[in-house]
């Protein structure tokens, strides 16, 4: 995605939040004033979270970047630097204690003012029996990977983990961008890669969206890779700040977040929009391998994950509620779908950043927040039901 006034980079979709508009069309109930409960912290851009073998939790940490290599910031400021700090790290949701799972994995973030923040690398994690795949993002072309050297070839990937621990490339999505950029129709579009949430509860088709190439991918256990989807572009008003004629209408990229499959082969994905990231344009999309996707529900804003619950319901993850671009941006907040499509707010006290959203077989659900800090991330916890 190019980085110009009209369609910005979606690499940088972590920013400070507060709570504001409400659902259009939706009913929602009110969000409790209460605290949420801290299940870990002292976590490193912790981003997906999944909950895996023995019913522990895995999160994706996006790790601090470090003192490698550095490429431009796409958004502008501090250029982002190369370090192998990102993990997947394993969490007992009943003592909070946190092993690494996974270390040494690639990270970029700025290293002057705010080191370590809004990092890029570990995005998701899923499994398949005792079998782990994650995603490694990147947020810009993926020829940008051979400034950074060697260690430039391991972002924008999708990785397997065996039950002995051993990690190996699975999939370069971000060579499948470059030889296909499968959104090249649509206004905008360019060549432009940023794997992000991966399903792999079905382990011969592993689901995994590409926030930068504006698709829904599949990948076999073997690395090949197939393109199920591509989501619709929009169109909305111009922000004042962009001093366009008034009325004048502007594109935005859909950019698919959150990846879950439900009941009977249903794959539902979460939408975060591009710039403008207007308010209420974001979508939850439904399909089936092969189909078209179908909103599901819509007027969210800024969806950054989606989980479906034991029962079949869906839950969603605003990063934000008034939009990334937005003076304020507003908090983070969760949302209950239930199986008529009624819409609830979760009252889940104030999140700030989240970025993941997990559902436990008894119902209870996990978040991940405070997802762009590079020492303070948390998981926390909500009782089943919200």
């Amino acid at each position: 995605m190019p980085s110009t006034p009209f369609s910005r980079s979606r690499r940088r979709v972590f920013a400070a939040v507060a709570l504001g508009t409400a659902l259009a069309g939706a009913t929602a109930g009110a969000a409790a004033a209460q605290g949420p409960d801290v299940v870990a912290r002292g976590l490193a851009n912790p981003r997906g979270l999944t909950v895996g073998p023995g019913g522990a939790l895995y999160v994706a940490e996006a790790g601090r970047g470090g003192a490698g290599r550095c490429i431009p910031n796409p958004e502008g400021g501090a250029p982002q630097c190369y370090g192998a700090t990102g993990r997947i790290t394993r969490v007992d949701p009943r003592t909070g204690r946190k092993r690494t799972y996974v270390g040494g994995l690639p990270s970029l973030a700025a290293q002057g003012r705010n080191a370590g923040g809004d990092a890029t690398g570990p995005h998701d994690v899923s499994f398949s029996g005792r079998i782990g795949y994650f995603t490694v993002g990147l947020g810009g072309r993926p020829a940008a990977r051979s400034r950074l050297g060697a260690p430039g070839r391991r972002f924008a990937g999708l990785y397997r983990v065996s039950a002995r621990g051993t990690v190996r490339r699975v999939a370069d999505l971000g060579a499948y961008e470059a030889a296909n950029n499968p959104d090249k129709g649509q206004p905008t579009a360019e060549v432009d890669t940023n794997p992000f949430s991966v399903d792999a509860t079905r382990g011969g088709q592993i689901l995994v969206t590409d926030a930068g190439g504006n698709d829904l991918l599949a990948v076999t256990p073997g690395g090949k890779i197939s393109r199920l989807a591509v989501f619709p572009f929009g169109q909305t008003l111009a922000p004042p700040f962009l001093n366009q004629p008034p009325g004048t209408q502007i594109p935005y990229q859909p950019v698919p977040t959150g990846v879950a499959r439900g009941p009977r082969g249903v794959i539902y994905v979460g939408q975060l929009t591009g710039f403008p990231f207007p308010a209420g344009a974001a979508n939850v999309y439904r399909l089936r391998a092969g189909g078209t996707p179908r909103v599901q529900a819509r007027n969210f804003t800024t969806v950054v994950d989606v989980a479906t619950a034991p029962d079949g319901t869906l839950y969603v993850l605003q990063i934000s509620t008034n939009g990334i671009a937005a003076q304020d941006p507003g908090a983070g907040r969760l949302f209950h779908i239930a199986l008529d499509g009624t819409v609830t707010e979760v009252p889940a006290g104030t999140l700030v950043e989240p970025t993941g959203v997990a559902v436990a077989p008894n119902g209870t659900v996990y978040v991940t927040n405070r997802g762009g800090s590079g020492s303070a991330g948390q998981i926390v916890r909500l009782p089943a039901g919200g």
